[in-house]
């Protein structure tokens, strides 16, 4: 069940720097304020990769990570 802890964790690091970003620009630079919403678009496109990367496994290929010992799993080589 780590997917959902890793999705939790993104999650949460993207609304601390959302916050910390909303923060910045109220207080801070234009300049400043630009490289913390810098930092929310790569968490999120980060979270967004992760999340497209583990959506596009093959059905198949995921039981047969789990049943490597399963008839549809075997390879056979000429």
């Amino acid at each position: 069940m780590a997917a959902p802890e890793a999705t939790k964790e993104s999650k949460s690091a993207i609304e601390t720097a959302i916050d910390s970003a909303k923060e910045t620009c109220e207080s801070g630079s234009a300049g400043a304020c630009a490289t913390a919403w810098d930092e929310v678009e790569e968490l999120s496109a980060s979270a967004a990769d992760k999340k497209q990367a583990k959506s596009t496994q093959d059905p198949l290929d995921a039981y047969c990570d789990d049943n490597p010992e399963a008839d549809e799993c075997r390879v056979y080589e000429d």
